[in-house]
């Protein structure tokens, strides 16, 4: 398959490309990263995901996959070339989807909520829902990693790569707000999950940093503030 068209049509701050480039990575793909400009989108994304026009997009070949966590798992069907994504068990699987989906539809909004909350109130409500989901969120990982170091088990899976994309945002919206979501003490699980993860030879190279990423958010989060 030496001659086949593989890019990722991409973000640099998005956790969703990111979700993309660590499965990538975890099968050994080599791709095409192709860097897309969010406020001028181009004609080859707006053709090749006409319904959301939004970033990521899988171009393999001929075919087009939108969607970060369907992405995820076309890579894991497609490529045999590194170790499972997705669990084995049947049951095992669904449960992996099932938290991964309660993330992006439930928790996640929760987080973006914080950085648009209109007063003190309104954020500190925001915080506490966060803090209340990661708490679902821990009982999730001590029942899926059945006791070892990841969602998957020994190694990085579909659900740890779901969640685990969000780590950099976690942690600016945390700088921001002086607080902190992965704490020891309510949360030990994840807070030691969180390290293992962002350490992972799939990741830790794609991860994008702290620093450099807060410097973006602080454009951003300006813009979602509410105008006077």
């Amino acid at each position: 398959m030496a001659s086949e068209t593989v890019k990722l049509l991409g973000f640099w701050p998005s956790p969703f490309e990111l979700r993309a480039r660590i499965a990538f990575n975890i099968k050994s793909v080599a791709y095409e990263s192709v860097e897309e400009n969010l406020a001028a989108k181009s004609d080859l994304l707006l053709k090749s995901n006409p319904i959301y026009k939004k970033i990521p997009v899988l171009i393999h070949n001929q075919n087009t996959v939108c969607e970060s966590l369907i992405i995820v798992q076309y890579i894991d069907e497609v490529w045999t070339s590194g170790p499972a994504i997705l669990p084995a068990d049947p049951y095992d699987r669904a449960t992996h989807r099932f938290w991964a989906t309660y993330i992006d539809d439930k928790w996640f909004p929760k987080l973006r909520t914080i950085a648009a909350a209109e007063d003190e109130e309104a954020r500190k409500a925001a915080i506490g829902e966060v803090e209340e989901g990661l708490g679902v969120l821990e009982g999730a990982f001590q029942s899926c990693s059945k006791g070892k170091k990841f969602f998957g088990g020994e190694r990085i899976g579909f659900l740890d790569i779901a969640l685990g994309s969000l780590v950099a945002w976690i942690r600016v919206i945390e700088t921001f707000n002086s607080i902190k979501f992965l704490d020891e003490a309510k949360v030990p699980g994840l807070a030691n999950w969180a390290e293992d993860f962002c350490g992972d030879d799939a990741v830790k190279d794609v991860m994008p940093s702290t620093e450099k990423l807060a410097e973006f958010a602080k454009t951003m989060f300006t813009h979602m503030k509410p105008q006077s």
